[in-house]
């Protein structure tokens, strides 16, 4: 099979779990937020959800996109497939705001137009390619890369579990898309295994990592949604992490390239800065919406964060009673 026709298998197969992977997080912030809170990463919460409609439907979302990814990695590098998985920002402001009973918002969808523009202008000057170590996975390739990966995530959950300043969420989703681009790249091993029969699959290490990576960082994205109030900017965080760290595991552990020559390099940038302001736009403008929609149940999640808050609503409730 060409390049060419792998790409077009490739990207629209992002491009649907994208899609897919904005409208599991829409609903799983919405199922989090009605079930009792949990420490991070206690299974209780899994516990907790598995019996909420909305949580089970982000479930289904969920393995539908995974797939779809699976797909994707099959047929594209990972270098083209992470960058387009930051579409599931633009899905997942959408997405939430049907769930609340409005319209998509113009603003939403124009930051989601800009955010397609500037995959499109990137992936178009990066020319990402697969190298000649694909066929393989060994993170003893680029051993700095996995130390610092490793320090990320520790340092994030290290600073949401000692700080009680809104900025924890952001460490919360930062950590789960480190954890969510590191699955990406060891799936896409296994996706290479698959193609020499099962036998070599259940041989393959990064087979039985991604067992353990990926339902943490599953669980740690419950975490993020139901520790914070607005799906948005944790959505954000996550779809700009993952496919960020995918690319330099694909760089650092499975020999895959970027074009960086001459002006390229400040083409790429300048394509970055319009991905940034799109989803800048979409994470603001989601934001805004969902204060003015505020709803009853809503300020009650944010109570159970917020003991201060909480008894400032009750009395309030008293006064006007």
């Amino acid at each position: 099979m060409t390049e060419a026709v792998s790409l077009l298998v490739a990207v629209p197969a992002a491009v649907v779990g994208a899609a897919g992977f904005g409208m599991a997080s829409a609903a799983q912030q919405r199922a989090t937020h009605e079930v009792p809170v949990s420490s991070t990463l206690s299974p209780r919460l899994v516990v907790d959800l598995i019996r909420h409609p909305w949580w089970l439907l982000g479930l289904v979302m969920t393995v539908l996109a995974l797939s779809m990814q699976l797909v994707a990695l099959a047929f594209g590098p990972l270098t083209v497939v992470q960058p387009l998985l930051v579409t599931g920002v633009v899905f997942a402001g959408l997405f939430s705001a049907l769930l609340h009973g409005r319209a998509p918002d113009r603003w939403v969808v124009v930051g989601g137009l800009l955010t397609a523009a500037g995959l499109a202008a990137f992936l178009l000057q990066a020319r990402p390619v697969a190298g000649p170590g694909s066929e393989r996975l060994d993170v003893t390739d680029s051993p700095a890369f996995l130390v610092t990966v490793a320090v990320l995530v520790v340092g994030c959950l290290t600073f949401a579990g000692l700080s009680n300043h809104p900025s924890r969420i952001l460490a919360l989703a930062l950590a789960t898309g480190i954890l969510f681009g590191i699955t990406a790249a060891l799936m896409k091993a296994v996706t290479t295994a698959v193609r020499g029969g099962f036998g070599e699959l259940f041989t393959t290490p990064a087979l039985y990592a991604a067992c353990v990576v990926g339902p943490l960082g599953f669980l740690l994205s419950q975490n993020t949604f139901q520790q914070g109030r607005l799906v948005s900017p944790s959505v954000a965080v996550i779809t700009t992490a993952d496919p960020i760290v995918g690319v330099f595991a694909g760089i650092a552990w499975l020999g895959e390239d970027l074009d960086t020559t001459g002006p390229l390099i400040a083409g790429q940038v300048a394509a970055g800065v319009v991905v940034l302001a799109g989803i800048a736009a979409v994470t603001l403008r989601s934001t805004i919406l969902l204060r003015r929609g505020e709803a009853p149940e809503d300020a009650a999640v944010w109570d159970r964060h917020d003991p201060d808050r909480a008894s400032e609503s009750s009395t309030s409730s008293s006064r006007r009673r």
